[in-house]
This record gives structure tokens, C-alpha cells and sequence, in this order.
């Protein structure tokens, strides 16, 4: 599995599990107001309540492509980790590409297009690879190489290259750009997502040391930027790289992690499957309903 990103972080906005640039506000709005409405659907993704945050920028999203494309991007990212919603993801996906009016907008629909067909694709849901392909194609197309999201993009080519076409050279090489994308962006949490997937390889070749720094990177920007809906899959991974004595205390608060938020991302249940709670842990909370 192929954990997911959208890039942008809160500010600014071998295993590798399930990934949308915050776009620039549009000048209409004040710069408090703008910060504002970044932070509080920041604190909803970041806890996994992705419905409530897409809500918070439907009132902005119809004349202002930036908004309806991040939009989309949030709950495609929810069906990523949920592996629910899909015809909502899909409505708003229709949504935004149709306000895009410039080719950047352009190619960062389609390149939520193309990750929405690949998370169909990895969840088992039904095979789009093909769609995927084509619309992470025509996003290359459209990007010029310097744009911001390019780097999510390259991350995304990467997931295909790694997940899909099953060439752990080609996902290297994308996920290498995506990190120097991101560097070059600002963007600290696609560097956690390039962190963890570079990490995944690494383990996989038996560079443990490179894997474990990798992985604890990864797990410390997700920390300080309060990622907490990614936290617990980056303490898996990291556990997958230590030490038989902290594996175990990794993976049990990564379960206390995974309790607290629903069972979500859904995909982390079979990597955690018969690890105990922890002694303080609550009782499991009901089912997960996508938004809360």
C-alpha cells in the first residue's frame, strides 16, 4: 500500500504506505482572512475530518479555481485513507476541472484526477491504472518544471512507478525529485511523504541505517506540523526499521494512534493486526464516518 499526500504544510501550507499543494489564496481575500480559513482546514485534514474541511472552502470554490482544485484534493485524499466517498471525490474533481482557466490549474486537476484512479487502483476498489497514467501524463504535460506542484506530481509518478508498475528504480528517481521539489518549495510535509517512500526502498535494499534516518525524519516533521491522521503510519514504518526492543513500543502507540482516530487510515489495519493497546489506552471509538 502507498500511503497518500497532499502536499502543503500547516504553516504554509520497507514499508511504504498510502497524497495537493495548498494553493495560492485568491487576492480577493484578506490576508487574515485567507490565514484563517488555511488554519482551521488544516487542524480538520490534519485530524481526518476531511468532509468538514472541503465544507469550509465549498462557499469559495465555484468562482475561484484554487479553492474548488484544493477542494477536490481533499477528498480524494480522503478516499485514500477511508476508501470511501468515491463519487463525492468525483463530483468535485468534475467541479474543478471545470473552472480551470490556466494550465497550472489545469494540470493540478489532473493530477488529482490521476491519483484518485490510482488510489482506486491500490485499494482494489477497481483497476484505473490506465486512467492514471494518462491523466498524471497530461499533468506533466501541463506543468511547467519549475511550477509548485511539480514536485507532487514527480511524488505521485513515484506511488505509480512503485505501487503499480512495480519498478523501484523509476519510483527512486521520482520520489529524488519530488524531495528536491519540495526542498526548493518550502513544502515540509510532501518532505515527509518523500521521506517515508525513499525510506521504503532503502529498507528494501538493506540500507537499514538510511532507512531508519528516512523514516525518523518522517516521522518528526509529521509530529511538529500535527499530521496527526499520518503519524501513526509513519511510526509503523519507522518500527519496520528498529530495533526489536523499540518496534514494539513504536507499534503499540501506532495502534493507540490508530484507535483514536477511527480505525483510519484504514489501510494500517493489517500492519498493526494483534499488536495489544496500550495500558492508559481509551476504549476503540465507533466506526469512522469520513469528515469526523
Amino acid at each position: 500500500m502507498a500511503d497518500t499526500a497532499m502536499s502543503g504544510a500547516a504553516g504554509t501550507a520497507g514499508t511504504a504506505q498510502p497524497g495537493e499543494p495548498v494553493p495560492d489564496i485568491p487576492a480577493a481575500r484578506s490576508a487574515a482572512g485567507a490565514d484563517a480559513l488555511d488554519r482551521a482546514v488544516w487542524r480538520l485534514r490534519s485530524r481526518g475530518c476531511w468532509d468538514d474541511a472541503a465544507a469550509l472552502l465549498e462557499p469559495h470554490a465555484a468562482g475561484h479555481p484554487p479553492y474548488a482544485i484544493r477542494r477536490a484534493a481533499l477528498l480524494v485524499e480522503r478516499c485514500m485513507f477511508t476508501a470511501t466517498g468515491w463519487a463525492t471525490a468525483e463530483d468535485a474533481l468534475r467541479a474543478a476541472e471545470a473552472v480551470a482557466g490556466d494550465n497550472d490549474e489545469r494540470g493540478a486537476a489532473a493530477c488529482e484526477r490521476g491519483h484518485l484512479a490510482y488510489a482506486a487502483t491500490v485499494l482494489g476498489v477497481r483497476d484505473r491504472a490506465d486512467e492514471a497514467r494518462s491523466a498524471l501524463g497530461r499533468a506533466a504535460a501541463l506543468l511547467a518544471p519549475t511550477a509548485p506542484g511539480r514536485a507532487l506530481l514527480d511524488y505521485r509518478r513515484g506511488l505509480m512507478a512503485e505501487h503499480v508498475a512495480h519498478s523501484p528504480e523509476s519510483a527512486r528517481a521520482a520520489y529524488r525529485r519530488a524531495h528536491a521539489g519540495a526542498t526548493a518549495h518550502g513544502d515540509t510535509l510532501l518532505l515527509s511523504f518523500t521521506w517515508r517512500h525513499l525510506a521504503g526502498l532503502a529498507l528494501r535494499d538493506g540500507e537499514l541505517a538510511e532507512a531508519r534516518h528516512g523514516f525518523a525524519e518522517s516521522l518528526r516533521i509529521r509530529e511538529e506540523l500535527g499530521f496527526l491522521v499520518g503519524t501513526a503510519p509513519a511510526l509503523v514504518a519507522l518500527a519496520d526499521a528498529a530495533p526489536p526492543e523499540e518496534a514494539e513500543g513504536l507499534r503499540i502507540e501506532a495502534a493507540r494512534l490508530f484507535r483514536l482516530m477511527g480505525g483510519v487510515p484504514t489501510w494500517l489495519a493489517e500492519h498493526l493486526e494483534g499488536v495489544p493497546a496500550a495500558p492508559d489506552a481509551p476504549p476503540a471509538p465507533p466506526a469512522h464516518r469520513a469528515g469526523h
